[in-house]
């Protein structure tokens, strides 16, 4: 009896064949770039906030308005496009939101107040909310047989390194560019119409079929083999991305309580180090037990809101970017651990619509907390808001341990009773 082992399927040395997988190679890279490009121009204005708050007269309430107009538009987006992309295709459904995201872009570059702010944040939640789906579901479309796992990486790393990537670019422009609210958001717009462009070049991944009309009903669809595993990280995933939202949001505004001769770019950096952190943090964990990953990125948000307070109470800066950087570790083991978690054993019809209610999780769990925070910083200050938004998070974080644990020992349970 035989005892060699298997052996992955070896690639093709067909001309035809080596072209087909140079094409999927290059259209896996840019689905990748357009997912980077995306969430880049979501935190982009995270640096500029204190510069529209002193030339404009902004309080924080209208910030953290501004900055929600984005996230609640997305996921009114996902809501009903979720699925769009698995009926008409991926390629249409990508070019026409990036053109979209473009012109987004240039109505932030021309904005001369508030309401303009706002309604290009809109625009841009809109084709953001409509692209992040289809991209991510064309990422797994394109899925290596000899690189398992890859999608599933890159749909966790690629949105947090672009994160970094947007706010670090436009905290360097505050820094050195002569009209920094225009300059970035201009390269923004030529790099979306770009790849709006290159869009319409690549193979189609899915299979059109009837129901584009009906898929637009505002509806959330999770297919059975998920439907356990998000429940289970869903209170992580909440706690996580609402620190994010605090530090997108009102992170300069803290930087610049605790100290108040702190420069623009110092306010626009507490962002850059929450992403950078959890990109490094997905790319070390991506070969830890999905559940492993986010239950210790669940440990890490207690200090993480430890940190951030004792900046409040002395401790200066170092305290605050400390506590950045443990909110950036919690946010990419938990986020890498959910999703794959969440996108194991899922087929090709279920996959846009899956990341859609994924992210209309994330994105709600970013922004309402962030409202409530400016709301109440309007009211009692930032310094007892920053108080109560980290008791929040460290009872978040009690309940998503508790929840892992419990589905833990249910899982430990059924392999038990299975084994006989």
């Amino acid at each position: 009896m035989s005892t060699a082992t298997p052996r992955a399927p070896a690639r093709s040395s067909h001309p035809g064949a080596r072209t087909a997988t140079a094409h999927r190679a290059a259209s896996f890279v840019l689905d990748a770039s357009i997912l980077a490009a995306l969430l880049a121009a979501s935190s982009a204005p995270t640096p500029l906030y204190p510069h529209y708050q002193d030339v404009w007269d902004l309080s924080a309430l209208t910030v953290t308005v501004v900055f929600s107009a984005y996230s609640l538009t997305l996921l009114l987006a996902l809501l009903t496009t979720g699925a769009l992309s698995d009926h008409l295709g991926r390629r249409p459904v990508l070019a026409g939101a990036m053109l979209l995201e473009a012109a987004s872009m240039v109505l932030l570059a021309s904005a001369d107040g508030a309401g303009a702010l706002i309604t290009a944040r809109i625009l841009q939640g809109a084709a953001t909310g409509v692209a992040t789906s289809a991209a991510g579901a064309a990422l797994l479309d394109l899925q290596d047989p000899l690189r398992p796992g890859r999608s599933a990486l890159t749909n966790s790393i690629v949105p947090v390194a672009g994160m970094a990537v947007g706010v670090l670019a436009s905290t360097l422009l505050v820094h050195f560019a002569p009209a920094p609210t225009v300059t970035v958001y201009v390269l923004l717009a030529a790099l979306f119409a770009t790849q709006a462009i290159a869009v319409t070049f690549t193979a189609e991944t899915a299979r059109p079929h009837a129901g584009a009309l009906r898929s637009l009903r505002p509806h959330l669809t999770v297919p059975p083999s998920a439907r356990s595993a998000l429940p289970t990280v869903g209170t992580a995933v909440v706690a996580v991305w609402a620190l994010g939202g605090f530090y997108s949001s009102l992170g300069p505004a803290l930087v610049r309580l605790v100290a108040p001769g702190a420069s623009q770019a110092a306010g626009g950096m507490v962002f850059f180090v929450l992403t950078a952190a959890a990109t490094l943090t997905v790319w070390i964990l991506r070969r830890t037990a999905p559940r492993v990953a986010a239950a210790g990125g669940s440990l890490a948000v207690i200090p993480s809101a430890a940190l951030s307070l004792l900046g409040l109470h002395g401790a200066g800066l170092p305290a605050v970017y400390g506590g950045a950087a443990l909110a950036g570790v919690a946010f990419g083991a938990v986020s890498q651990g959910a999703l794959r978690m969440t996108l194991a054993s899922l087929d090709g019809q279920h996959r846009a619509a899956t990341l859609a209610a994924y992210y209309v999780l994330s994105y709600l769990s970013m922004s309402l907390p962030a409202i409530a925070a400016g709301a109440a910083t309007q009211h009692y200050g930032l310094r007892t808001t920053a108080h109560a938004y980290a008791i929040a998070a460290a009872l978040l974080t009690v309940a998503a341990l508790t929840a892992l644990a419990v589905s833990r020992g249910k899982a430990a349970h059924s392999a038990h009773n299975v084994l006989p």
